[in-house]
C-alpha cells in the first residue's frame, strides 16, 4: 500500500524534528552521554507537547474529555515521551526497556533475557520464522529473540530516535541480515495481511489509545495458525477509578510512562477475544510467588540483588541515588551541559517509578500480564 502525501509528509516532520533534536546522538554510547547532545529548542518542543497533557491536571481533576484528548493524540505523545525518555532509560535501565521475573540470587541481565526467552518459548517462535515486533524501543529484545532463536525479527516503532538507535545497534552487534525496523503506526500497520509467522509484544501495546484496535492489526497482519505473544501493562481488577488513591496511582503510572489510556484485566482479556485471537493461555506472571519481587530494582531494594554487578543499576533507583542524578541533571540544564527540560523528564520518570512500586504492592498494576493468542487457521 502506497504512502499517502499526507503520511509521506508526517514521515519527512518527524525526520527533521528528529535530525533536529537528536543529531548524531543515535551512534554515541547512550545514556547521559546522547542527552547531552540534545538541541534546546527541539527539546523544548517535545517537553511542551508532551506535559501539556498533565501539568495542571491533577488526579482529582481528571475527566472523560481529558482522557479523550490524550487518546486522540495517542501517537505524538507517545512518540514524545520516548524523545525524551529513551536517554534516561539506557542511562537506568539498559536497552531493553522492561520489567521482568526474578529468580533466587538472579543477576539483573540475566532474569531480563530470560524473560525474553520465556515470551519466545510461549509464541512458539523459532529459526528462520518472519517475527514481528510491535513497539521494539531500541532493539534489545529484537536482538535477543534472533540470539535466542534465530528467526528473522521486524521491529516497529513509532519513534524515529529509537529506530536510528536500534539500526546502529544491529549493525555495531553483526545481527543486520536477522533484523529490520519500520517506521510506523501499530494501530495502522503498512504491512499485507498475513506477513508474519508470529508476533509478540513487550510492554509497548499498552501506548494504543485502545488495545483492540492494536490487537485487531497484529491479529491482521499475523499468518493464519500464527501466535501472538504479549506481556501487558494492564491495572488489576481489584483497581477502582472513584478511589482517589487508586486513580493517583493510574495517573503517575501513566504521566511517567507515556501512556493514554491503560485499562484492566479483564478489559485486556476482551480485547484479545474481540480482536479474533483463540487465547490458549493468560496469566498475570506478577502474581507468581516469586521470593523476589520484580519491582525490587526499582525500589532501590539491595537485599534482593543477585549480582555484585548489579550494584549500581540498583543504586541509581535508590532514594538518594535519583536524588544525586536528578541534581547533576538540574545543575547540568542550569549551565547548559544539559538541554532545558532534562530535570522535568527525569522527575516524571521518578514519579512514575514510585507509583510503579506503589501499585504493585497494593495488587493494583502488573507489568508482565502474559496473553498467547492463536490466529485460527
Amino acid at each position: 500500500m502506497a504512502p499517502t502525501a499526507l503520511e509521506r509528509e508526517d514521515v519527512a516532520r518527524d525526520a527533521a524534528f528528529n535530525q533536529a533534536m537528536h543529531g548524531k546522538s543515535a551512534k554515541s554510547r547512550g545514556g547521559l552521554t546522547a542527552l547531552r547532545a540534545k538541541d534546546n529548542a527541539a527539546q523544548k518542543a517535545a517537553v511542551d507537547e508532551y506535559f501539556k497533557h498533565w501539568d495542571n491536571k491533577g488526579h482529582e481533576e481528571e475527566t472523560a474529555e481529558v482522557r479523550e484528548a490524550r487518546r486522540k493524540e495517542y501517537a505524538t505523545l507517545t512518540r514524545h515521551y520516548y524523545n525524551l525518555a529513551t536517554d534516561f532509560y539506557e542511562y537506568g535501565w539498559g536497552s531493553s526497556f522492561h520489567f521482568c521475573r526474578f529468580a533466587y540470587g538472579e543477576p539483573f541481565n540475566q532474569a531480563m533475557a530470560r524473560h525474553e526467552h520465556y515470551l519466545a518459548h510461549q509464541t512458539g517462535i523459532t529459526e528462520n520464522m518472519k517475527v514481528l515486533d510491535v513497539g521494539c524501543g531500541v532493539g534489545g529484545p529484537a536482538r535477543e529473540m534472533v540470539k535466542f532463536t534465530g528467526a528473522h525479527v521486524t521491529g516497529l516503532n513509532n519513534n524515529d530516535y529509537q529506530i536510528d538507535r536500534a539500526t546502529h545497534y544491529a549493525v555495531k552487534q553483526g545481527l543486520s541480515e536477522k533484523m529490520a525496523f519500520v517506521k510506523g503506526d501499530f494501530m495502522q500497520m503498512k504491512f499485507p495481511d498475513n506477513t508474519f509467522d508470529a508476533v509478540y509484544a513487550i510492554e509497548a501495546t499498552v501506548h494504543a489509545p485502545e488495545l483492540v484496535g492494536v490487537y485487531s492489526e497484529i491479529f491482521r497482519v499475523l499468518k493464519p495458525g500464527g501466535k501472538f505473544g504479549v506481556y501487558e501493562w494492564l491495572m488489576t481488577d481489584e483497581y477502582n477509578n472513584e478511589d482517589p488513591e487508586h486513580r493517583r496511582i493510574r495517573l503517575g503510572i501513566e504521566q511517567g510512562d507515556g501512556i493514554s489510556n491503560m485499562v484492566t484485566i479483564s478489559e485486556g482479556l476482551k480485547a484479545m477475544r474481540d480482536a479474533g485471537f483463540e487465547l490458549l493461555h493468560h496469566e498475570d506472571l506478577a502474581a507468581r510467588p516469586d521470593a523476589t519481587p520484580w519491582y525490587y530494582p526499582l525500589a532501590g531494594s539491595f537485599k534482593h540483588m543477585g549480582s555484585v554487578w548489579d550494584f549500581f543499576t540498583i543504586a541509581r533507583m535508590t532514594w538518594w541515588g535519583r536524588g544525586i542524578a536528578h541534581r547533576f541533571v538540574g545543575a547540568g540544564e542550569t549551565i547548559g551541559l544539559f538541554p532545558k527540560g532534562s530535570q522535568k523528564t527525569a522527575d516524571s520518570l521518578a514519579l512514575a517509578a514510585d507509583c510503579l512500586v506503589e501499585g504493585a504492592q497494593k495488587n493494583l498494576f502488573t507489568p508482565m500480564y502474559l496473553m498467547i493468542g492463536k490466529k485460527p487457521e
